[in-house]
């Protein structure tokens, strides 16, 4: 028996291959060593020192992470660089039977992006011990076997590779055998059993002998199973096959209990010395839990699935034995044969989202495709749909970045979904698809923008402070802060109108009121510019045109040009009592200060010392005489014109006018007051004449049709001559046209009045009438004055 190797405690074996896995960490940037079964968070390497970088740089650039697959064994410490483990590693779980155990990763550099390829060998420990598949093995030897014959053993399996894999066996001492280690084609070491002195069936017909496996660990591990020797009678023929070797190949996905191959042996003895059976030795637990053996026929079927992408490739080793304990070898070869049965992978790495929407060639998405199976079906193609602004790059093998085509709008579109399909070109083809969506972020791109180029506002004069007289609106497409919209009033130019006066805006629904009340005789109407300004940074802003119309209230009485109302000494019209009808007396004048039906004035006399005498024209305020003046009129008449315009509800002034009815315009004629005494002798005089025409009631009837007779021959005649006054006849029936600038548009009147003692009736002045004093109350009556005035028209 080999001596064994001497024992070193765990803890310091760790200690030395982490020291390793550090100096070939430092030696080789990108690559990273570590042992199986370290604890969480221990340290591999530092990526900095490894890449030749300062610990800052890496913060600053973003440095991480990312594996092919979808498990990460790795972290980053950005801080200091270190590279740890997330998780313990089993390298037998990660790997298997395969060395070395390389995972590969990457180390991605987002600003400026940059991907360096790296990769994390994870080194074996022996922490598994050699374990026979049979605790007691059993073989049947010849007596005549002369020495140096060969006995095939079952190897022993561990599952640490390299040097931790079982690197010798030995066997108990004993007079007859020797253990001899074999190294197989694939690595592997198998023990044979070494017939050192013949054997003798009748001094001792059974050996029993102890088999040790050892590995090369430190300290080594090992496993033992029991040999028991059987000797048998002299059978000179052993199976021999039909050929050494079997080659043959099969599809991955063959069913479980489908037919690989079919072994045969030939044994030229007869009986039971000529009876085979075959078994399968030297098999690792792959084989065993893949294969069966048919111990009859040979057959050799499938026990489980197998898979091309785990395992490539099986030899078994198939052993002929006959009845009398003589056997033969052969070797079958099995290559499984590779179908597109794996579909594509697609790991994603990183995702930008949201973007900006004015971004141009940004990095949105950083990821890696793999495939499983071998040649074309694991080669792939990688795309993504036409009808997107966006372009895949490749910046490594199977490495792709999700970069934008050209300017984004989010006002036209505010998230992609996109596709990234990953399609193989295996028979039949494969495809993975995996879908991201990408939001766009909003960019103050768009100015606000008014729902009319221009607006037109009416607005009623006399209206209450803080009235609203209309709202503006403007749309930003924008979003967010971007779209918050506020409205202001534009300062107006120099010499304009005192617009924060009369105007303000609510800078947010832009609603606009009126500041105080407005005057439709001051003002008509007034514009102003609004500005809308968005809350984006830098913010932009669009303007619109208001304008403002302010409508007309009847407001403003008629103002009386003529006879003028102010309370100083009236002037007292004369009229000849030789005046035919029709006659013009004297003409009021009068303006209003509203537009349109609001200033259209129409005269009616109210109120005269007799009705009969005098009449006024509605339409222009002409006072005519309707008859003759006869000897019994009063001197001194009285009338009370009443103004009234067209306005809803309508307004009115009264006005007062002395008429003096003389013989000639040679006199002067004096204005004579109106005394209580004169009105008290006129009431009675008024009823004297009653009692007496009653008493005389015939010859007042007589006299009267007389009178009318009389009239009615003048009027004609008067008429038949073009004597009397005719109308215009385009002018309104019922009311004069006068402008808004408060002027006549037809004649001037001037005022003429005569000295007191003149008895030539030469004029004291003559002077256009100006209307300079306001209104005075509509019921207040004309003084008397010495001075006689006479109006008259020219024009």
């Amino acid at each position: 028996m080999e001596p064994r190797l001497e024992s070193i405690p765990l803890q310091r074996q760790v200690l030395l291959l982490v020291l390793f896995c550090v100096c070939v960490s430092a030696s080789e940037p990108g690559r990273f060593s570590v042992a199986e079964e370290m604890e969480s968070r221990s340290f591999v390497g530092n990526v900095a020192k490894a890449l030749g970088l300062d610990v800052r740089e890496l913060s600053a650039r973003g440095a991480r992470i990312a594996s092919k697959g979808k498990k990460q064994h790795l972290q980053l410490n950005i801080q200091t660089g270190d590279l740890l483990l997330k998780e313990k590693l089993d390298r037998e779980q990660l790997c298997g039977p395969a060395e070395p155990c390389v995972l590969p990763f990457q180390i991605l550099l987002e600003n400026p992006f940059h991907i360096i390829p790296a990769e994390l060998r994870v080194l074996d420990i022996n922490d598994h011990a050699p374990m026979f598949p049979d605790t007691e093995m059993f073989l049947k030897i010849r007596e005549n076997s002369p020495p140096e014959s060969l006995f095939s053993l079952k190897n022993a399996l561990d599952l640490d590779v390299g040097i931790n894999n079982v690197q010798n066996y030995t066997v108990n001492p004993n007079a007859h055998f020797l253990i001899r280690t074999r190294t197989r084609s694939d690595g592997k070491k198998y023990p044979e059993l070494v017939l050192d002195k013949a054997l003798d069936r009748e001094e001792q017909p059974e050996l029993v002998l102890t088999l040790t496996a050892i590995d090369g660990g430190s300290p080594p591990k090992s496993g033992t199973a029991q040999i028991r020797v059987l000797v048998v009678d002299i059978n000179d023929n052993a199976p021999v096959f039909a050929q050494p070797q079997y080659e043959v190949q099969i599809p991955e996905d063959s069913p479980i209990d489908s037919l690989v191959v079919t072994v045969s042996a030939r044994d030229l003895d007869t009986g039971s010395n000529g009876e085979i059976s075959y078994t399968l030795i030297q098999s690792s637990e792959e084989i065993s839990q893949t294969f069966k053996v048919n111990p009859f026929s040979g057959e050799i079927r499938l026990k489980k699935q197998m898979d091309f992408e785990i395992i490539q490739s099986y030899e078994l080793d198939i052993e002929a034995t006959d009845g009398g304990g003589l056997s033969g070898k052969c070797t079958v070869l099995i290559y499984v044969i590779d179908l597109n049965d794996n579909p594509p992978e697609i790991v994603l790495s990183s995702l930008n989202s949201p973007i900006p929407e004015d971004s141009s060639e940004v990095v949105v998405a950083v990821f890696s495709i793999s495939d499983r199976d071998s040649g074309d079906k694991g080669r792939m193609v990688c795309s993504i749909q036409d009808n997107v602004p966006f372009l895949l790059k490749s910046s490594l093998e199977n490495f792709y970045t999700l970069v934008t085509d050209g300017i984004l709008d989010r006002e036209i579109r505010e998230e992609y979904n996109i596709t990234i399909t990953v399609t193989d070109l295996g028979s039949p083809r494969l495809k993975t698809e995996q879908n991201i969506t990408v939001l766009i972020s909003d960019v103050n791109d768009n100015p606000p923008v008014f729902t009319q180029t221009a607006y037109m506002l009416y607005l009623q004069e006399n209206n209450s402070p803080a009235f609203h007289i209309g709202s503006i609106s403007a749309i930003d497409r924008d979003w967010g802060s971007n779209a918050k919209v506020t409205y202001s009033l534009e300062p107006p130019e120099t010499g304009e109108l005192p617009l924060f006066s009369y105007i303000s805006i609510n800078s947010d629904n832009g609603h606009l009121y009126a500041l105080r009340s407005l005057d439709y005789e001051a003002i008509q109407a007034f514009q102003f510019t609004v500005r809308a300004t968005d809350g984006g940074s830098p913010a932009l802003s669009s303007q619109a045109l208001v304008q403002c119309v302010v409508q007309d209230e009847n407001d403003n009485s008629p103002f009386m040009l003529y006879p003028l109302q102010n309370g100083t000494s009236p002037c007292n019209d004369l009229v000849p009592r030789t005046a035919e009808p029709g006659y013009l007396v004297t003409k009021v004048v009068a303006v209003d200060r509203d537009s349109g039906q609001n200033s259209w004035l129409s005269y009616q006399l109210l109120k005269a010392t007799d009705p009969g005498l005098f009449t006024v024209w509605a339409h222009n305020g002409e006072v005519h005489t309707v008859r003759p003046i006869s000897d019994r009129d009063a001197i001194k008449q009285r009338l009370l014109v009443l103004v009234k315009d067209n306005g809803q509800p309508p307004l009115s002034t009264a006005a007062t006018l002395n008429v003096l009815l003389v013989d000639g315009f040679s006199e002067p004629y004096m204005q004579l007051p109106d005394t209580p005494k004169e009105q008290a002798q006129t009431d009675s005089l008024t009823i004297y004449l009653i009692i007496s025409l009653a008493s005389v009631s015939f010859l007042f009837l007589i006299s009267m049709i007389l009178f009318i007779v009389v009239c009615l021959w003048r009027r004609k005649k008067n008429v038949t001559d073009g004597s009397q006054f005719r109308l215009n006849s385009s002018f309104p029936g019922h009311f004069v046209d006068v402008g808004g600038t408060g002027t006549l548009s037809q004649s001037y009147h001037y005022e003429m009045c005569l000295t007191n003692d003149s008895g030539t009736g030469e004029f004291k002045f003559l002077k256009p009438i100006i209307p300079s004093l306001h209104i005075q109350d509509s019921g207040r009556d004309l003084e008397e004055s010495p001075p006689i005035q006479k109006s008259f028209g020219l024009g």
